[in-house]
């Protein structure tokens, strides 16, 4: 029953479905009246605020024309414009806008309709787009898809603005016979958006701010009243409402929106037809918006264009004349307006513009600069065209192609061009223009495949063939400039050649150089901006590849962090590091993550938080190792709210541990309005750099060296030699993720810039220069630049574009005028020198000024009409200076004064204000412009109390100043009554009466948050903030004066005569004055005894712990830093607490107080007593400061006597200065300077400097007084050299320089058997602002700044503060910071570089500076292997025990590269004594003991002790004797130093060879995980087995070196089963046995891998087992190897 009650009502339905069409029906023979009018209205949501908008209204005739085909005509249409305070003023007609108008809106248009649904539409050709746009918006009303079985349905609809997501309502009014249909479109959701984007390209959208809140929102809502009628329905009634919001910020910090509303109204049915007019109608798109001469037209000004070339040559004229002395304020408007035209001219216009002002230099400079700006393909065509007839030079070229590449706009036709232009041979020829045209090439596809969903691989093409073609050749840098190419495009088509160049395919890739490695994983990472997955599967790939450089696998590690993987990945990428043998790796890897979880940005949100995840299953230990490891560091700074920010990122990548990183990469990013953009990155490969310019090159290719060293490595077994660094450095630079520039420099670069320095080309530059000068020139230099141009383009319901956009215009310009004389003049063919004889005067005058003007616009812009929002920044400034300068060197005077200048009111200013423009082309006149916030809304200034927080608080705090004057605009009123409107006007003005210059600064605004309180309504409105610098009244100051004079004239210069009286001032009544000088010797006497005495530093610990405890903390917290601490318990067993826990909260009590330790430092001694209460330990350094200056024999009998009398540390200092308070009075002063301003009344203001020396006593007196006759205020500082090792300083200032004083002492000494160094400050009084901002540094030091700091209580003095810094070894030190309150400690501080220990006590080997000088330096960063008792210790600080064979040579250290420079070799006689033999440059040279001293030949000749330092007769090696031994000093060579002596020896080599060396003693690169490298390459685990395989070994039994033994593969004794199969083992690693002939008389047993093969398998022959060594290892088991042998007399 209910299947035939469902079958009768789908009948009914169906039936009902053949007589009434649910779509809009327009009957044949009928023409329809509508009613239409069309409302946008853009501005700020509230009412009372100005808004712009317009109003198009009209009578719409639609008739049918054929079948699904109908007319469309408008009838009496109006245009009405709106500026004004929304919604009091009027609309007003824009008459003349209509009438031009007019015969277009009249004509008219048909289009196709069928079933509710727009399609085709036709149109005259003489209708605009814009016009066809407008009916585009009516017939948007009439699409209507209505179901007929569903009320409520979602569908993605076309329309006017794109396919969107659209939500059907329909319900029926039976009593009325009515249908009310409602739709809303959602513009968040298109399928197919329609819309434009412009210098967008650059920035990468930020999904994950888009989802909480979005920056541009919108959508429409469509309310129809319907009627059915026979056929179908008729549209009575429809009302469109549609709403577009957009914010620079989050929602709730408000939005400025814009409002479109459309109704058409039915009026009734006429008989005549629209009648199409005679003309060809052609299809013209469909109901899709299209864009037309918007694109082009810049939405701040409208322009009506007559006569291109006149109006361009009126603006030109206008910039020229109005920005000759200083930029008009509005010559960036002028320039945006002169921009505008041109996008308007031809190219034959250009052509003519150029060939008429190409000869006036200051017009040429202007079009160059604009057309760039352009933005069209006549901008490159013009600029190539120019280029090839010589009419612009090389420099003007390659200016204009880097600007027009990134400022015009890509298409297929610039694409076109700019191919063209990179293979055409006059570009080709120039390396720099062919550098930037090759990147721009790429930038333009970039920019083109920006917006597309698809981008054609056929633009890449010609790039990648040309790559392929490089790569055949084995052109290097076309290889690299091509990546970077496909770099810059960004297209994943490029992802195949690149890969193929990757060292991960096939070894034709592996062999090209390591730095075109580099440059292809770099140019992934445009790629992975588009392709995520894929970069990160083949970044993926190269990191985990561990046979690659540890360069290109951190590289790889920063291309995957830049895709932003999920949590897996990056938990894979954790895992990895876990097991990770290279520290290089494993730090940047773990650092790179650390830093990433501290990023507050919103684009990282998802990576800090797997990176936080990932963190935790790390080694902390990784976050300690030293800066010579790579290092990522991520830093941000982001404003959720208003979605605004910064980060900066730098990549310090290093191989091994050097001093000077392999490269360097700094980033910085911005973040604004939900996207973000790579701002500017800067790259710095430093790869084989330093070598280079440290190495002796004269002895590298030494023929007879390497020939004797190979022959020596052919018996090591298999040894590989290291790949030598290329001598290059490299830079590159990017902007905006594009790179423009990049430059390699090598050896030879540098060797052409040397010789340019010191060649005759510079020296007659610099006479040209002189002439110049001396003939007196001016110029004048004028750039503008357009920053920025930022646009998005979208439709509205109405068919009118809305426009969001950002301009940056800026204009600098400068004059500058300067004439000089000598006396005498210099002859006709002077040379340089001579200007050190004669008296060189030059004046110059310089006026710099700036104007740029940022425009933000939202609103209706169109080639005839705009209506907007506008908000106008202006920056204006303009700084003149005069100055005039004397210089005579032979007499050691220098004179320059600053003259007067005119300068204008107001230096710098910035002008904001927002407001409401309506304007059309026909008539400008009549644009109405209206400030956003009305005048009325704002009560005239009146006495009211300001609420603004700004004001209030800027004025409590410049009120406390007595130098500033605080003027109000508005007064204080009794009471206090709330503006009606946030209005701030304040002026601050300060007097600088030494330069007779009034300052003030003055700020006003008036913004609409009195609306509301948040960030978008504060920045609306109107500000202004202004500097002015004005002469004070009665005060004029003619000229400024700074005069030096070096040598005796300087006393006659000095203008006040210096006096330092015994008397001292005191402020107060006379009582006290009499009181104070009574109590006087005594505070003195106790200041001096207190500052003589030196208490023992003590720590209290927070802890309450027993003495067991005590003894732990001191095993675990401090042996491993310094054992030389002792620890003193002062608690009993009572208060103990658990020993575990005793060093932990040692260690934290010692951090938290760190900060309140510090922060007393200038605090009562109470308070510290207080916090001392809470520590039970003492900590105490076990030996004092001994000073230096103690033990030194005194020259001076003076000096000596008063040393006889006192002990303490200033006591000789107070002697000397009694002796003579003023040096003044016995020696002239060394120079003088003199500061001072000429006033017109010739009073004398400003300082004067006067500088003493005494050479006999070693004693310095500076002062620096006031010239006024009226101020005694002076600066006193007067310093002694004691001795070599000591210098004491006292300084004084205030009234006499008595007022305040400090006494510094520094000198060197001993702190046990360390040598040390002291810095002591004392005083007597300090002025209170210095003690309080000391105070607040203190307080402010975070604490992760006091990490690892030991602090203590102690009893120092109460007004001395001192840092003493113990050298523990050359790479550690103790620091020891003493404060009134505390003594804190820094126990064990590593240092990146070697101190110079031994230089400072005079050991340095060399004589000559630069010799010495290149030997520090070398030192600073050496790396240093030793051997003492058996143990031996590597270049990476690894220890082992060394076995070694008897009398075979041992490879200590040597240069593993093919050049060889060196070579260290070790072996033990028969009476266990050490023999070392080093080969450098064309000597051997061995060290061995004989009897008590050691023996040192050269070349097979012995050089008697007696006859040393031995210097090479050519090249930079000394060996002098050291201590109870010898050293060998080459640093050029790479090896820095090797001591020997009878018990131990030691290797140093300098930090450019580090990771280039290989032997016993490592290769010094930082990898202690990988240390044990063979000289095939293999890592092995066994340090024996790792010493033997650098063995040296015998060829025969009668070999001349004694060694009896050789390497080889031996079997292991026992066989095993491997995967069910019997097998049998032999060893990858060589293992020492006796030669053929001869036995063992002294074995040891070593650990080495074995590779097993079956026992039947063919390759278990002898002759299969030749490369053995190369083969994996399938287990681990133990040998015995041969230490001694004995051979028979037959042996062979």
């Amino acid at each position: 029953m209910r299947v035939v009650v469902f079958a009768l009502t789908l009948a009914l339905v169906v039936s009902a479905g053949q007589h009434h069409s649910f779509a809009p029906e327009f009957a044949a023979g009928k023409t329809y009246v509508y009613k239409y009018e069309a409302w946008l209205l853009g501005g700020l949501p509230e009412e009372g605020l100005a808004k712009a908008g317009l109003k198009v209204s009209s009578k719409v005739l639609i008739s049918a024309a054929a079948q699904n085909y109908y007319m469309l005509k408008l009838v009496e249409p109006e245009i009405y414009e709106y500026s004004g305070v929304w919604p009091q003023d009027p609309v007003i007609p824009a008459t003349k806008l209509t009438s031009a108008l007019a015969a277009q809106l009249m004509t008219p248009i048909k289009f196709e309709y069928a079933n509710g649904v727009v399609g085709k539409m036709f149109a005259p050709e003489g209708i605009s787009t814009m016009v066809l746009n407008v009916y585009r918006g009516i017939l948007n009303v009439l699409q209507l898809n209505i179901k007929k079985t569903q009320n409520v349905y979602e569908l993605q609809e076309a329309g006017a603005q794109g396919v969107c997501k659209t939500l059907y309502a329909i319900t029926e009014d039976e009593k009325a016979e009515r249908i009310l249909l409602t739709k809303t479109r959602d513009l968040n959701h298109c399928q197919e958006k329609i819309m434009k984007d412009m210098g967008l390209a650059y920035t990468q959208k930020c999904a994950k701010c888009q989802q909480d809140s979005k920056n541009l929102r919108g959508t429409t809502a469509y309310k129809y009243i319907l009627k059915p009628v026979a056929g179908g329905i008729l549209i009575l009634e429809a009302a469109v409402n549609e709403l577009i919001r957009f914010s620079p910020f989050t929602e709730m910090n408000g939005a400025a929106q814009m409002q479109t509303k459309q109704s058409l109204v039915f009026l009734e049915i006429q008989r005549a037809p629209v009648v199409p007019i005679e003309a060809q109608y052609l299809h013209r798109g469909s109901l899709k918006y299209e864009f037309s001469t918007e694109l082009l037209q810049t939405p701040i000004q409208l322009i009506k264009i007559n006569n291109v070339q006149a109006q361009i040559a009126e603006i030109l004229n206008y910039l020229v004349a109005h920005n000759m002395e200083r930029v008009h304020e509005d010559a960036p408007l002028k320039f945006l307006e002169l921009i505008q035209v041109l996008r308007a001219a031809r190219f034959e216009d250009l052509e003519m513009l150029w060939s008429q002002y190409r000869t006036k230099p200051a017009y040429r400079q202007w079009i160059l600069d604009a057309i760039p700006a352009i933005g069209t393909s006549a901008a490159l065509r013009f600029i190539k065209e120019k280029f090839l007839v010589d009419d612009i030079t090389v420099a003007e070229t390659a200016q204009a192609l880097i600007a027009s590449i990134h400022m015009v706009t890509a298409n297929t036709e610039v694409i076109k061009l700019v191919e063209a232009l990179a293979v055409n041979s006059k570009i080709v020829e120039n390396p720099v223009l062919r550098e930037i045209v090759l990147l721009g090439y790429g930038t333009m596809i970039s920019k083109y495949c920006a917006e597309m969903a698809v981008c054609p691989a056929e633009l890449i093409k010609p790039i990648q063939d040309l790559l392929a073609e490089a790569v055949a050749k084995d052109e290097t840098q076309d290889i690299i400039l091509l990546l970077k190419v496909l770099g810059n495009a960004g297209h994943p088509s490029s992802l195949k050649p690149i890969t193929k160049i990757l060292p991960i395919h096939g070894t034709a890739a592996a062999s090209l150089p390591m730095r075109v490695h580099a440059d292809a994983i770099m140019a992934l990472r445009n790629i992975a901006k588009k392709e995520p997955r894929m970069i990160q599967e083949l970044a993926l790939q190269v990191y985990m590849d561990k046979a690659l450089h540890p360069e290109l696998r951190m590289l790889a590690c920063i291309v995957l962090f830049e895709t932003r993987p999920a949590i897996g990945l990056v938990t894979t990428l954790a895992n990895i590091v876990k097991t990770e043998e290279n520290l290089q790796v494993a730090s940047f890897t773990y650092s790179h993550m650390k830093s990433l979880t501290r990023s507050t940005a919103a684009i990282h949100a998802s990576v800090a938080a797997a990176c936080n995840v990932a963190i935790k299953i790390l080694n902390p230990r990784l976050n300690r190792l030293s800066l010579r490891f790579s290092k990522a560091i991520h830093m941000d700074i982001y404003n959720n709210p208003l979605m605004l920010g910064a980060a900066a990122s730098t990549f310090y990548i290093n191989d091994v541990a050097t001093i000077l990183p392999r490269s360097v990469v700094a980033t910085t990013s911005a973040y604004f309005a939900g996207a973000a953009a790579d701002v500017l990155e800067v790259g710095v490969r430093t790869e084989g750099l330093q070598e280079a310019l440290l190495k002796n090159p004269a002895f590298i290719d030494n023929a007879d060296r390497i020939t004797k060293m190979k022959r020596i490595l052919k018996a090591l077994s298999e040894w590989r030699a290291h790949p030598s660094s290329q001598p290059l450095a490299s830079v590159y630079v990017k902007f905006f993720g594009q790179e423009i520039a990049f430059a390699n420099i090598d050896k030879a670069m540098i060797d052409q810039a040397i010789a340019f320095a010191t060649g005759p080309s510079l020296q007659t530059l610099g006479k040209n220069a002189v002439r110049d000068l001396l003939s007196g020139a001016s110029f004048h230099l004028t750039k503008p630049l357009l920053a920025t141009e930022v646009r998005r383009i979208l439709p509205t319901a109405a068919g009118l574009p809305m426009e969001l956009s950002l301009y940056t215009a800026a204009v600098t310009a400068a004059t500058v005028q300067f004439k000089a004389t000598t006396t005498p003049a210099l002859p006709e063919n002077f040379h340089l020198s001579h200007l050190l004889k004669t008296d060189i005067q030059l004046e110059t005058e310089i006026r710099p000024s700036i104007a740029v003007n940022t425009f933000a616009v939202m609103g209706v812009n169109t080639a005839i009409l705009q209506a907007a929002l506008l908000s106008r920044a202006k920056l204006n400034s303009i700084v003149p200076a005069k100055i005039a300068a004397r210089l005579d060197i032979a007499e050691g005077h220098f004179k320059i004064k600053v003259l007067p200048v005119s300068v204008p009111e107001h230096v710098a200013a910035v002008h904001v204000e927002t407001f409401a423009v309506a304007r059309n082309i026909e008539d400008l006149s009549a644009a109405k412009i209206t400030p956003l916030i009305p005048a009325k809304v704002f009560e005239p200034i009146s006495r009211e109390i300001l609420t603004s927080k700004f004001a209030s608080s800027v004025a409590a705090s410049l009120s406390k100043s007595s130098e500033i004057i605080h003027q109000d605009v508005a007064a204080a009123k009794p009471a206090i009554v709330k503006p009606k409107a946030a209005q701030f006007e304040k002026k601050y003005c300060a007097k600088a009466t030494a330069i007779g210059l009034k300052g003030c600064f003055k700020i006003a605004t008036e913004n609409a948050a009195f609306i509301r309180d948040i960030a978008l309504y504060k920045l609306a409105g109107r500000h202004s903030v202004v500097l002015s610098l004005k002469p004070i009244e009665g005060e004029v100051i003619e000229r400024l004066e700074m005069e030096v004079q070096v040598g005796p004239k300087a006393a006659e210069k000095l203008i006040k005569q210096i006096n330092l009286s015994e008397e001292e001032i005191v402020e107060g009544r006379p009582v006290l004055m009499k009181l104070k000088k009574i109590l006087a010797p005594r505070l003195k006497n106790a200041t001096s005894s207190s500052s003589s005495s030196s208490g023992s530093s003590s720590y209290h610990s927070s802890s309450r712990s027993s003495s067991s405890s005590s003894s732990r903390f001191n095993s675990k917290a401090i042996d491993a830093a310094v054992p030389t601490i002792r620890l003193h318990s002062r608690s009993s067993s009572s208060s103990s607490i658990s020993s575990s826990s005793s060093s932990r909260s040692v260690s934290r009590s010692s951090r938290s107080s760190s900060a309140s330790s510090l922060a007393s430092l200038f605090s009562a001694s109470s308070s510290s007593s207080r916090s001392s209460a809470r520590f039970t330990k003492k900590v105490i350094y076990p030996h004092k400061f001994q000073k230096n200056h103690k033990q030194q024999a005194v020259t001076s009998q003076a000096t000596s006597a008063v040393l006889s009398r006192s002990r303490s540390s200033a006591s000789s200092f107070e002697a000397i200065r009694r002796q003579n308070k003023f040096l003044g009075n016995e020696v002239a002063p060394t120079f003088a300077i003199i500061f001072r301003a000429v006033r017109a009344d010739k009073k004398v203001l400003g300082y004067q400097l006067a500088f003493y020396l005494d050479r006999p006593t070693a004693r310095v007196q500076i002062i620096l007084a006031a010239l006024a006759a009226d101020n005694n205020w002076k600066f006193c500082a007067d310093g002694a050299l004691l001795s070599k090792h000591k210098v004491t300083a006292r300084i004084g200032w205030g009234a006499e320089c008595k007022q305040y004083d400090t006494t510094v002492t520094a000198e060197t000494g001993l702190v046990g058997p360390s040598p040390a160094a002291r810095l002591r400050v004392a005083w007597n009084e300090l002025p209170s602002a210095f003690k309080h901002y000391a105070k607040k540094v203190c307080d402010n030091i975070p604490a992760y700044m006091l990490a690892g700091w030991i602090q203590g209580k102690d009893e120092n003095s109460v007004k001395q503060l001192s840092l003493t810094v113990v050298a523990t070894s050359d790479r550690t030190l103790d620091l020891i910071w003493k404060t009134p309150t505390r003594t804190v400690y820094k126990l064990a501080l590593h240092l990146p570089i070697a101190l110079p220990l031994d230089e400072i006590k005079g050991l340095t080997p060399f004589d000559g500076l630069a010799d010495n000088t290149h030997y520090l330096f070398a030192k600073a960063g050496t790396a240093e292997c030793s051997f003492l008792r058996d143990t031996l210790t590597t270049f990476n600080s690894r220890r082992y025990k060394n076995e070694m064979p008897v009398s075979c040579y041992q490879v200590l250290a040597q240069d593993c590269t093919s050049e060889l420079k060196f070579m260290v070799l070790l072996k033990k006689d028969h009476v266990e004594q050490n023999h070392i033999n080093v080969k450098i440059a064309d000597i051997d040279i061995d060290l061995y003991p004989k009897n008590s001293d050691v023996i040192v030949k050269v070349n097979g000749m012995e050089i008697p002790i007696s006859n040393l330092p031995y210097q090479h007769p050519t090249a930079k090696i000394q060996i002098r004797p050291k201590g109870e031994g010898i050293s060998v000093y080459a640093p050029t060579h790479g090896l820095h130093e090797v001591y020997f002596d009878r018990n131990s020896w030691m290797i140093k080599v300098v930090d450019w060879m580090k990771g280039q060396t290989c032997g016993l003693c490592g290769k010094a690169d930082g990898e202690v995980r990988q240390e044990y490298v063979t000289p095939n390459g293999r890592l092995t685990k066994n340090a024996a087995s790792f010493a033997h395989s650098w063995v040296l070994p015998a060829e025969s039994c009668r070999d001349t070196t004694e060694c009896r033994m050789k390497l080889e593969s031996v079997q292991l004794e026992k066989q095993v089963d491997i995967h069910g199969q019997e097998s049998k083992c032999y060893s990858v690693e060589p293992v020492l046995r006796c030669l053929p002939g001869c036995f063992p008389v002294k074995t040891t047993t070593v650990t080495v891998g074995f590779h097993c093969l079956p026992t039947d398998s063919a390759l278990n022959r002898p002759e299969s087992l030749s490369n053995i060594y190369n083969n994996s290892v399938d287990l681990r088991d133990t040998a015995e190897a041969h230490l001694a042998c004995s051979c028979t007399a037959q042996c062979a």
